[in-house]
């Protein structure tokens, strides 16, 4: 049952990450440009003797690290080589570190910017743990619910009133 519901929020977790922030097209704008970028370094570096570059694949093992910053890509022969890589360093970097910080900005601010989604969720979690209230428990939460639904129907009188 545990499982199950972890499941649930895991998979409510990627579609609100997919759904309401730039991760899905940036991760998709990284993935063109890394294929672009890398099909033109090998164009430049494929017929140069001595280039570390001389397949597609080796392309796009270049084009991984070296926007990665993990400092193991090859230097370009060429200028016009180098000039691409440096772009895409710059470009690729910011697409990829600016995913990852947009995506985290946006998730947890959310909630901020959009009070009665956060307030729904609350509750849809808390209602997954009802099986879980002795009778006690539930006698408030009814309560609780009671009034609730007594200050909605006040609020809907008033916003008619005054519509």
């Amino acid at each position: 049952m545990e499982n199950k519901k972890q499941r649930t929020r895991f998979k409510r977790f990627v579609k609100d990450i997919s759904t309401h922030t730039p991760f899905t097209k940036m991760v998709l704008l990284l993935i063109v440009l890394w294929l672009l970028f890398s099909a033109g370094m090998y164009m430049l570096e494929r017929d140069i003797e001595g280039a570390s570059i001389n397949s597609y694949g080796e392309a796009l093992y270049w084009g991984v690290a070296a926007f990665s910053t993990a400092g193991i890509a090859d230097k370009p022969i060429s200028g016009t080589a180098q000039l691409i890589g440096g772009l895409w360093i710059v470009i690729g970097s910011v697409l990829f570190f600016g995913a990852i910080v947009a995506t985290v900005t946006t998730y947890f601010m959310r909630p901020m910017q959009r009070p009665h989604k956060k307030i729904i969720n609350t509750i849809e979690y808390n209602l997954e743990q009802l099986n879980d209230l002795t009778i006690d428990e539930l006698d408030l939460l009814k309560e609780t619910v009671d009034t609730l639904i007594t200050h909605v129907e006040q609020l809907k009188r008033k916003r008619s009133i005054t519509e």
